[in-house]
C-alpha cells in the first residue's frame, strides 16, 4: 500500500468525538477572546442570549453542509454545492465571497493581535504589529505546512488550557479567595441592566455573537473523514453545545467582575476580568496566550484563503496566474495577491487607528453570513428534505437574516455593513462578466463545430458527385 493510500486510510478514521473536538479548539479564537468585547459593548449583558442564539442558527448551517458532505463528497465543499444547486455563476459567487470572509477575517484577528500586544506596548503604533504580525504569517505559508498541523494541534491544547484557567480564576476571584480585585462584583439581575441599550443593541450585538462561531463550514468540510459519516450532524452538535456552553459561562463570569462602562473593544473582556493586585503576572500570561491562539487561527485562515485562490484559478474562476507556484513549490502570486489586501488592512490601521477592528470585524462577520446563506439555499436544491428539515432550515435563514440587518443599527457596525456591500457587488459584476465571456466563448465553440460538421458533410458528399460522372460516361460508351 503507498504512502498516500495509508495516508487516506488514516485520515478517515476519525471517531465522531475527536471531530467535536477540533472543532471546540479550532472555533476558538480572536472572534471570541476580542469580538465579545464588541459585543458586550454594544448590547450589554443580553449578548448572553445572543451567543444562545447564535448557536442554534450555527448548528442549522453545519448540519445542512455535513449532509450535503456525507450524501455527496467534494473537493470543492460548499462551492461545488452551490455550483451544482443553482449553475456556474453560484460557484463563481460562492468562492469569491468565501475568498473574500477570509481575506478579512484574518485583516480582523491580524488588528486583533495588535491589539493584544499594544496591552504590553502602548505607545507603538497598531500597523507596526499588524505588518509585523502578517510579513509572519506569509512566511509561514509560502515556506509550505510542514509540521504545521502538529504545531495546531499544541496551539489548540494552549487556548482550551487558557480558557480553563479564566474559569478556574474567576471562580476563586467571586468567591473571594484570592483578593485585590481591580472592579466590585455586580450580578445584573434587573432589565435596565440586562437590556442597557434595549432590544436594538442586543440586535446590533447579534452578528459578533456569530463571528465567534466563525469557522464552522471548514468542520463540514473535514466531516467526510468521519468513520460514520452519518455521525457528523451528532457531532455538530455536541460540538455547539460545548461552544455555547464556554461562551456563555465565561462571558457571564465577565459581566459579574466587570462593570458594563469598562468594556471595550480595545481590551479583551477575560484580561479586565482577572485585573488583580495579587495576581499581577496573570493578565500578562493570559494576553500572551491570547496572541499565540490569535496567530494559530490567523495563519489557519491565511492556509484556507490561499487554498482558495488556487483552487479558484485551477477551475476557471480567478486569472491562471494565481494558480502557479514559483519552482512548481511556493504559491508566490496567489500570496501575493493576498499580501495586497493584507496591505489594506495594516493602511486601514494606519489611517483609522481607533475604528479598524470595529469595521473590517463588521464586513469579515457579514461575508461569512453570505457564505452561509449560500449553503442553507444550496442544501434546500440537493437535500431531501421533510417537513422539519423545511422549518429549520427557514429558522437559520431568518438568525442570519437578523444578524445582517442588525449591523445598520449601530454606527461602529454601520460602515462594516456597506463595506460588505461594496465588496457583494464587485463579485456580482465580476460574476455577470465571466459569465457572458463564458457563454460567447461556448457559442463560439459550438459555431466552430457546426461549421467543422457542415464542411466534413460536403466532403462526405464529393464522392458521390464523382460517381455519377462515371456512370454518365458509362452512358456514352453504350
Amino acid at each position: 500500500m503507498s504512502k498516500a493510500s495509508e495516508a487516506s486510510t488514516e485520515e478517515k478514521k476519525l471517531k465522531w468525538w475527536q471531530l467535536s473536538l477540533l472543532g471546540v479548539a479550532g472555533t476558538i479564537g480572536t472572534g471570541y477572546f476580542l469580538g465579545s468585547s464588541l459585543a458586550i459593548s454594544i448590547g450589554g449583558p443580553a449578548v448572553l442570549l445572543a451567543y444562545i442564539l447564535a448557536a442554534l442558527g450555527t448548528y442549522v448551517v453545519f448540519d445542512a453542509l455535513a449532509r450535503m458532505t456525507s450524501d455527496h463528497p467534494e473537493q470543492g465543499s460548499f462551492r461545488s454545492y452551490a455550483k451544482n444547486a443553482f449553475g456556474s455563476w453560484a460557484g463563481f459567487a460562492s468562492g469569491w465571497v468565501y475568498w473574500f470572509s477570509e481575506l478579512l477575517i484574518m485583516g480582523s484577528q491580524l488588528t486583533a493581535l495588535s491589539i493584544f500586544s499594544r496591552f504590553w506596548f502602548p505607545n507603538v503604533p497598531l500597523w507596526i504589529f499588524a505588518a509585523g504580525f502578517g510579513i509572519v504569517g506569509l512566511c509561514i505559508v509560502f515556506f509550505g505546512n510542514k509540521g504545521f498541523d502538529r504545531v495546531e494541534n499544541v496551539l489548540a491544547i494552549i487556548k482550551i488550557a487558557a480558557i480553563l484557567m479564566f474559569l478556574v480564576l474567576a471562580i476563586a476571584l467571586l468567591a473571594g479567595w484570592i483578593g485585590g480585585t481591580k472592579y466590585e462584583h455586580n450580578v445584573p439581575l434587573s432589565m435596565s441592566e440586562i437590556f442597557p441599550k434595549g432590544g436594538i443593541g442586543l440586535w446590533s450585538a447579534f452578528l459578533f455573537a456569530f463571528y465567534a462561531y466563525g469557522g464552522i463550514e471548514v468542520l463540514g468540510i473535514m466531516s467526510y473523514r468521519l468513520q460514520k459519516p452519518e455521525e457528523a450532524p451528532k457531532a455538530g452538535k455536541v460540538m455547539l453545545i460545548s461552544l455555547s456552553t464556554v461562551y456563555v459561562v465565561s462571558i457571564g463570569l465577565a459581566l459579574t467582575m466587570v462593570p458594563l462602562g469598562a468594556f471595550n473593544p480595545k481590551e479583551s473582556p477575560f484580561v479586565l476580568a482577572l485585573s488583580s493586585d495579587h495576581l499581577a503576572f496573570v493578565p500578562h500570561l493570559f494576553n500572551g496566550v491570547l496572541i499565540v491562539a490569535g496567530f494559530s487561527t490567523m495563519t489557519a485562515s491565511l492556509y484556507a484563503v490561499t487554498s482558495m485562490m488556487l483552487t479558484l484559478a485551477q477551475e476557471g474562476d480567478a486569472p491562471r496566474l494565481f494558480s502557479r507556484k514559483w519552482k512548481k513549490k511556493y504559491p508566490l502570486f496567489a500570496l501575493s495577491l493576498i499580501g495586497c489586501g493584507l496591505i489594506a488592512t495594516i493602511v486601514m490601521s494606519l489611517l483609522l487607528p481607533g475604528k479598524v477592528y470595529e469595521y473590517v470585524t463588521t464586513a469579515a462577520g457579514l461575508m461569512l453570513m453570505y457564505n452561509w446563506l449560500f449553503i442553507l439555499l444550496s442544501s434546500g436544491r440537493l437535500l431531501k428534505t421533510g417537513r422539519f428539515s423545511v422549518v429549520k432550515r427557514w429558522i437559520g435563514l431568518v438568525l442570519i437574516g437578523l444578524a445582517v440587518t442588525g449591523t445598520l443599527f449601530h454606527p461602529l457596525s454601520r460602515p462594516g455593513f456597506f463595506i460588505s456591500l461594496l465588496l457583494v457587488l464587485l463579485i456580482g459584476i465580476s460574476d455577470m462578466i465571466v459569465q457572458r465571456v463564458r457563454k460567447k466563448k461556448k457559442n463560439e465553440e459550438s459555431s466552430t463545430s457546426d461549421q467543422e460538421e457542415k464542411e466534413s458533410h460536403n466532403t462526405l458528399e464529393s464522392p458521390s458527385f464523382h460517381i455519377t460522372g462515371i456512370r454518365l460516361r458509362k452512358n456514352k460508351i453504350k
